[in-house]
Formats: structure tokens, sequence, C-alpha cells
């Protein structure tokens, strides 16, 4: 008699812990899936930005340079020194020398304070188009570009050469590309707005960020034309 009882209260134990493993499967299950859509949901959403983009950009340095690291920011005589936008409260941003990276894509300076330019664009003073690039911000700060998409036509732009010679560039067009279109437009991007000018084109991300690309949606384009 003991041995059944024994038995029975063995199966009971057993049924109990078998019930409690399969609740808590199913929970499990429904929070990874609940997970899961949520954040396919929040594709692009300002929680998306804050979470996913400081691991993108944990490396950007968010101190602007030192009024000395400006002033004694020397380049060659021929190429561009400093950025002026006084619309955007941007004035003497260092222009860095930037190529390509791994991938292919225009660099961008480690601080986001400082603007890059593609050197084998344009020269201010050359008559071609200068590509400069600068980020839009880092984890936590407002980057140089950040307000670019506000720039109006007429608006104008500055470039200080190694020189000191100042050469001013009025706003053409300004205008956000779709990521997925932004490769071809560079070719536009490349060119002047209105032919036989100099010119300047300022790119930047902006739009919505996406958690899955881990970047930006859209690229901001602003061009402007040399103040004869």
């Amino acid at each position: 008699m003991s041995l059944r009882l024994g038995g029975r209260r063995e199966i009971i134990r057993w049924t109990v812990w078998s019930v409690v493993v399969i609740v808590f499967l199913v929970f499990l299950v429904r929070v990874i899936t609940f997970e899961n859509n949520y954040y396919n949901e929040k594709e692009g959403s300002e929680r998306a930005v804050v979470e996913s983009q400081v691991q993108v950009e944990e490396e950007l340095v968010e101190t602007p340079p030192t009024e000395t690291e400006v002033y004694e920011y020397v380049v060659a005589p021929d190429q561009p020194r400093y950025l002026t936008i006084e619309r955007l409260g941007i004035v003497n941003a260092r222009i860095l020398v930037m190529g390509v990276n791994d991938k292919g894509e225009l660099d961008t300076p480690r601080n986001i304070f400082d603007v890059g330019w593609y050197e084998s664009s344009g020269k201010p003073g050359e008559g071609r188009t200068m590509i400069i690039d600068g980020h839009n911000g880092g984890p936590h700060v407002y980057g140089v570009f950040k307000a670019l998409p506000s720039l109006a036509v007429g608006d104008v732009i500055k470039v200080e050469r190694g020189d000191g010679v100042i050469f001013r560039y009025r706003v053409a067009d300004n205008k956000a590309i779709p990521l997925s279109e932004s490769n071809s437009y560079m070719t536009e991007a490349a060119k002047t707005p209105e032919k036989g000018k100099e010119s300047v084109t300022l790119i930047t991300c902006t739009g919505e960020w996406s958690d899955q690309q881990q970047t930006y949606l859209s690229r901001q384009f602003t061009r402007a034309v040399l103040v004869d």
C-alpha cells in the first residue's frame, strides 16, 4: 500500500513540474516573439536611434575642438581650411582631408564638429565642385550638420582656403534623397547646379534611423554656387 501511495505522489510531483516547465517555455516564446515584433514596429523611431546609434557611433568624439586647436589648424594654401555658415551658427569648422573608407563610401571626421573635404573633389577657386560631408550628430550631441536641412535657397556658405582667401557660395538647392537613391545621386552632387560656375556640395545623414540597416534612411545634399 505504501508503495502505491509513494508512486501516486511521484506522479503528482512530476506532473506539477511538467506543467511549470511548459508554462515557462510558453512565456519565454511569447517574450521573444513580442520583442521581435516590437523592434520591427519601432524601425526608424527615436527609441531605435537612442538604443542602436550609441553602438554604431560610440567611437565618435563629441567634444568641440578648442579655440587653440581651431586657430592652429593648418592646411596647404590651395586647400579648404574652414567652413562657416552663419545661418546655422557654424563658424570656422575645421575642414579635414578625407578619402573613402573600406566600403568605398565617403569617410567622415571622428569629431562631429569637424567636416570632411573629399580630396578628389574640387578646391576653392579651382572652378570645380567641392564635396564636403559632416555628421548630423553623435550618440548624445547634435553634430555640425544637424540643421543642414533648414538651409534655404540664397543662404550663404563660406569656405576659407589655407592661404586665408575666403570664398562665398550661395545655396542653389537643398534636398533629402532616400538612402536607396543616394549613391546614384552622387553623380549629380558632384556637378555644379549652374553650368560654368564653381560650386560646393554639403552632405550629411538625415531622416529616420534604421535599426536594421544601422544608418539613417536619407542623405541631405546642399548645393551652392560661387558668388561672383
